[in-house]
């Protein structure tokens, strides 16, 4: 549990996070503990069956912020399970869409019961999200295609050519490519897949694997691992013409840039008692930082340190500024979305407080009718205190108004999350550099976790 709720908190991806009976960063031991009281006071097994559930939640780009997909992915858990059961959710925004992870324990906090996947719960549970999707104005997904109607696509299948070529694909075409140029011998062969910038790792008895760029584990060459046809015997049978060679793909889609992070500093981390294992890992992932530093760089001009520094403030003061611009916008779009709440209450409850001066404020009609007239209260005071004497637009403006406001919103959310990524970028870079050139000045690199 640990392992996926890790994969989950990973402050790469994280957008928000909410949690309700528990502590997302101790969930694993609170879920455990839970359990452990449910296997005592019951006899029964805990630990058969799922130990946890997870449910996945998608939106649509641009059409929700992370709070706000976190919140309804809250909605979403409470009405699931009813509250019995812990759970927390974690928003994910590194990719173009926005999604939730909800994890929640499959033993009910009150150590009454343990949840039971049941026939049909992917239905049900697609309803309730619709539902709640629905509630909050949001798109959902009107004609899923069933089983019966034709075969499900898997994440890879539904991004069609748009998605990255896996690690193996890319060094299966690099084999075919090389091979297609006819290499003399084998060291021919592996000085060819080397030009293509695949890099060669020779290991124990001769064996040989590859690594493409953005790969941390090398993939070996065999065909038990990359495919039939692409053992060693294969490629060597290639060579010396025994057998025919393969057509290499006619595109090969470079790999996106590595992601830049701040160095780690190995020294500080040493004094915190972490070994030499951690040590050797860590100097290969500074190297491989700062490889990726130079190379945007190298990419974007930046080889003068004057300009990367003022690109790099002039990023930060541009996400700070869409950020704050951002909040504006929420912050009228909600007062807007309660003017009208208000608007809304105040002419259902009107005839019930005219009725009640009618009676001259009978003490009767005020004991039949207090609920109506308490929410007529309330809502000309919210009306008085959003509006502050200005003359109160009509419906019709103020839906128009909320639409735009939430066009607005959509709009900038998509600018200010590709500014923020470009200032992470940036300050990852100059971090980096500075500290290459010893101009920290004392600063604390952000914690990097392998």
């Amino acid at each position: 549990m640990k392992e996926r709720f890790d994969y989950g908190l990973n402050p790469e991806k994280l957008g928000a996070v909410s949690a309700y009976l528990c502590d997302p960063e101790t969930a694993h031991a609170e879920f455990m503990l839970v359990k452990s009281q449910y296997q005592a006071e019951t006899g029964r097994a805990a630990e058969q069956g799922a130990l946890c559930y997870q449910i996945r939640q998608a939106f649509p780009q641009g059409e929700v912020t992370a709070e706000e997909a976190n919140k309804i992915g809250y909605e979403t858990a409470m009405r699931w399970t009813k509250g019995k059961y812990q759970f927390f959710v974690c928003t994910h925004i590194d990719k173009g869409h926005i999604h939730n992870h909800i994890y929640f324990n499959s033993t009910a906090a009150d150590r009454s019961r343990k949840f039971r996947n049941f026939i049909g719960s992917t239905f049900a549970l697609r309803r309730l999200s619709d539902r709640v999707c629905l509630e909050h104005s949001l798109s959902i997904v009107e004609r899923p295609k069933l089983h019966s109607k034709g075969k499900y696509q898997h994440y890879g299948q539904w991004l069609g050519e748009a998605r990255q070529p896996s690690y193996k694909t890319q060094i299966r075409w690099a084999i075919d490519t090389a091979l297609s140029e006819r290499p003399a011998d084998f060291s021919d062969f592996l000085r060819r897949m080397e030009e293509a910038g695949v890099q060669v790792v020779h290991g124990r008895g001769g064996v040989i694997s590859f690594r493409v760029p953005g790969q941390d584990q090398a993939t070996r060459l065999r065909a038990s691992t990359l495919g039939d046809g692409y053992g060693p015997e294969d490629v060597q049978a290639v060579i010396d013409g025994k057998a025919p060679v393969r057509k290499p793909a006619p595109e090969r889609p470079r790999p996106s840039p590595r992601r830049v992070d701040l160095v780690i500093d190995i020294q500080e981390r040493m004094r915190q008692g972490k070994g030499p294992g951690y040590e050797r890992w860590a100097k290969v992932y500074n190297l491989k930082q700062m490889a990726a530093a130079l190379q945007y760089l190298l990419e974007n001009g930046l080889t003068d340190y004057d300009a990367l520094a003022a690109k790099t403030t002039g990023a930060v003061d541009r996400a700070h500024a869409l950020a704050g611009e951002l909040q504006a916008v929420e912050a009228e779009l909600d007062k807007t979305g309660q003017l009208m709440a208000a608007v809304v209450d105040y002419a259902k409850t009107r005839p019930v407080f005219d009725g009640y001066k009618a009676t001259r404020y009978s003490k009767k009609y005020l004991a039949e009718h207090e609920g109506e007239l308490a929410t007529y209260r309330a809502a000309r005071a919210a009306m008085n205190d959003i509006l502050a004497g200005a003359k109160l637009p009509k419906m019709d403006a103020l839906k128009k108004s909320r639409r735009e406001l939430a066009e607005k919103k959509k709009a900038l959310y998509t600018e200010y999350r590709e500014a923020q990524r470009q200032m992470r970028e940036l300050v990852a870079v100059k971090g980096n550099v500075d500290h290459l050139l010893g101009l920290t000045d004392g600063r604390v690199n952000k914690a990097q976790e392998r």
